[in-house]
């Protein structure tokens, strides 16, 4: 009878990979019971009715209260509504982000804000902008082949 040696860095090893696959395991199972969201989900829109229905039939900058704006951004092939949004420095934002067609991302330029926009999904996200200038913002995920051309712009006016 013969007997199988293992070295003992070999074991090592894979105690590491075996106690990688447990944790793997285990998040997988944390996410079955408390529910897996989307980062920044709010809520849900039919994608059919996304340009028909309120907010996003006529998206814009709404003002909350001194300094706090919400914005309601639509992205479709291959632009953003708005394309250009005007807030005066100091303001704190929060976008509510939805697509009527297909996947889009965005990204804005100088800031932490980067989102995922799904068909059906209203994206929530708040960003802070203290400095007057131009911030541009795009659409980061592959939608089609005009692509590139998918951006817009944040005017950021110096407080009077």
């Amino acid at each position: 009878m013969s007997s199988f040696r293992v070295d003992p860095y070999e074991k090592l090893w894979m105690l590491a990979s075996g106690l990688i696959l447990v944790l793997f395991l285990l998040a997988v199972a944390a996410t079955a019971f408390y529910g897996f969201h989307l980062p920044g989900h709010e809520t849900r829109i039919d994608p059919s009715r996304v340009a028909s229905d309120p907010p996003f039939a006529n998206p814009g900058v709404v003002e909350r209260a001194p300094g706090r704006y919400d914005v309601y951004m639509r992205a479709q092939v291959w632009t953003f509504s708005p394309g250009e949004i005007k807030i005066p420095a100091g303001s704190t934002v929060t976008f509510y982000l939805t697509s009527a067609d297909v996947q889009h991302g965005v990204l804005i330029e100088r800031t932490n804000i980067n989102a995922m926009i799904l068909p059906g999904h209203v994206t929530k996200i708040t960003g802070r902008f203290d400095k007057p200038g131009v911030y541009r913002f795009l659409c980061h995920e592959y939608c089609g082949a005009a692509h590139q051309i998918m951006f817009g712009t944040i005017v950021v006016e110096q407080r009077s």
